[in-house]
């Protein structure tokens, strides 16, 4: 149906909205597609949705190609399946938890695998039944401490996600890569590009994952590549261990005073001023930096941990908090010093940490309840290599202080900042960094859930077999962000024709019948073409308002009826190139239906 603008529920906006951060949040609020509700919540407009379910259509389609059915599950779960996965306590804040009336725990969904498990576990018992393939396009909900970037973050989106399910290991590979191809297939069509990387599993578990990254500078994900083709997330890149070093050479660790240097920089100036080397100056790699984190976990134990890393890096808190999952990871404030007295800032060293220190006691759960601070190392810090760290007392430092003879640790973590040129950790090249939306994330999960859950199945000799499943989401509603930060220009959005709310913007310009009746039956015809048309036939707007709002909502063609009808001709312009041409009225249609099919 022809969609008029002089009818159409829609208000563009000529200012950025004051709470917008990103071009696509800003321009897709200003055009009239969404609306913020509350924070981190969106109502969906009439072009907006348009765009959305064009976006739903083709992960429909990919989905039922790749072999998936659609279900539906409600967004209001009950408690006790997420209880029986440990998903009630693990999920932490981020969950939307509440109460009925009769004081029973419900949540709003942030994700489905415990229902998609049950409810083939109420229907299916054989191996004759799978694989089995299904998905949902769903609402989630997150209780995100900081929503942010309009659809990007927030506490209410739409995703698609999908779940196989596999008598073996063996044949959820072929699931897993059915559903993978399937993915590429929904990005190329939608027209994002994207990067493959392996990602780590965070509370969904299991023990592969790899996500689909859309690149852009406004996203929050880091990821690494290298020109022999390894890529990650930051958070799931390991380091090149490096081989244990001869130390026998190295004298006796010994602690000198080295008065206001509570920072690496204080540090390596005094190291070099007073104790210099006799084969090279001291730098911030020669360092041991100990960096005091508490953990809160998801029952609301609090854990100080110490983290030793080479003093040129950083502590980086994405990567620890995905190496510590399911904690959460904050800088350790006052209240956890005053807690451990013998954590002297400025000035600590393992002698106080870990093995080192004093003897623990553990609860049952191997948590510390007394004694020394868990101690966890970078994994560069291997025996023989030679530090200057924290003595434990203010205003010292010791000196030739070895890993392995003279210190030891609780094990290794991945903590500490990745940078460019960093070694790859299959030795294809060095890494460089770039940041990317994440718009599809794919996981094998195992039999984590079949396991809790009792999913199983009998198998070709009758015996009972925990089923292996898999599990695959797209933000479907994050897409739309996507495509707008990928698809504008410094005066509005430039959708893709795959994904744009109409395919021609038909312009009536001016206050002369004869151009409205043109524009008509150039708008009329165009539909009768299969041409989705945006007309704009409002009478008592000026031009000008009319081409901004054009160049706003961004559709693919934009055919202006003006001043040119005189002349017999009309102005057919392509959106995003601004390419234009003037063609007889008589052509309109065919040379709009012509440009669309290039577009596409």
């Amino acid at each position: 149906m022809l969609m008029r603008m002089s009818s159409l529920f829609l208000r563009t906006l000529r200012d950025d909205p004051v709470d917008a951060e990103v071009d696509s949040h800003k321009l897709l609020v200003r055009a009239g597609y969404i609306r913020r509700a509350a924070p981190g919540i969106y109502t969906w407009l009439p072009l907006g949705l348009r765009v959305l379910a064009k976006v739903e259509a083709v992960v429909r389609e990919e989905m039922a190609a790749a072999g998936a059915q659609e279900i539906h599950f409600p967004a209001l779960l009950p408690r006790e399946p997420y209880e029986a996965t440990n998903r009630w306590t693990e999920y932490g804040p981020n969950l939307f938890r509440l109460k009925d009336r009769r004081e029973n725990d419900y949540l709003l969904a942030p994700t489905h695998e415990e229902m998609f498990t049950l409810v083939v576990k109420d229907l299916y018992s054989s191996y004759k039944d799978l694989p089995l393939t299904l998905f949902q396009i769903q609402t989630k909900y997150r209780d995100e401490a900081r929503p942010r970037a309009g659809l990007l973050r927030g506490r209410e989106f739409i995703m698609k996600d999908a779940y196989t399910f596999d008598l073996d290991a063996e044949s959820h590979r072929a699931s897993y890569q059915a559903q993978r191809d399937a993915y590429e297939r929904i990005f190329t069509r939608l027209g994002l590009p994207y990067v493959i990387v392996t990602a780590t599993s965070g509370a969904m578990g299991g023990s592969r994952s790899e996500e689909f990254l859309v690149p852009s500078p406004i996203g929050e994900d880091t990821f690494v590549r290298s020109p022999g083709g390894y890529a990650a997330n930051v958070e799931a890149v390991t380091t090149p261990v490096p081989p244990d070093v001869d130390a026998s050479d190295v004298p006796a660790a010994h602690v000198e005073d080295t008065p206001d240097t509570p920072t690496i920089a204080t540090l390596v100036a005094v190291a070099n001023e007073r104790f210099p080397r006799p084969d090279r100056a001291w730098t911030a790699a020669d360092t041991l930096k100990n960096v005091v984190v508490a953990l809160t976990w998801p029952d609301g134990r609090r854990e100080v941990v110490v983290i030793g890393v080479p003093g040129d890096r950083e502590v980086d808190m994405k990567r620890l908090e995905a190496s510590l999952a399911p904690a959460e990871v904050e800088q350790a404030g006052e209240a956890d010093f005053a807690a451990h007295p013998e954590l002297v800032k400025g000035y600590i060293g393992p002698g106080a940490l870990g093995p080192n220190g004093a003897p623990r006691t553990l609860a049952e759960d191997g948590t510390i309840t007394a004694g020394a601070v868990r101690y966890l190392l970078d994994p560069r810090i291997v025996p023989g290599t030679r530090w200057i760290t924290g003595a434990d007392q203010p205003g010292r430092h010791v000196f030739d202080l070895v890993a392995g003879r003279d210190f030891t640790a609780d094990g290794t973590v991945e903590a500490a900042d990745v940078r460019a040129g960093d070694s790859a950790p299959d030795g294809s090249g060095p890494l460089e960094l770039a940041r990317g939306i994440e718009m599809g994330h794919v996981f094998d999960l195992g039999t984590k859930y079949s396991q809790a859950l009792g999913l199983t199945v009998l198998d070709q000799n009758g015996k009972a077999r925990l089923v292996h499943m898999g599990s695959y989401g797209v933000g479907v509603s994050r897409a739309v962000a996507a495509l707008a930060e990928a698809y504008h220009d410094d005066k509005g959005l430039t959708w893709p024709v795959a994904v744009a709310p109409a395919h021609v913007h038909v312009v009536a310009t001016g206050r002369d019948e004869a151009v409205f009746e043109a524009a008509e039956a150039i708008a009329a015809g165009a539909e009768l073409a299969g041409i989705e048309v945006l007309y704009d036939d409002r009478r008592k707007v000026s031009p000008g308002v009319k081409f901004a709002d054009a160049e706003l909502l961004g559709v693919p063609v934009v055919v202006v009826v003006g001043r040119g009808l005189a002349d017999g001709v009309v102005e057919v312009r392509q959106r995003a190139s601004g390419v234009t041409r003037e063609v007889p009225v008589a052509e309109a249609v065919g040379v709009v239906a012509e440009t669309v099919d290039s577009l596409r």
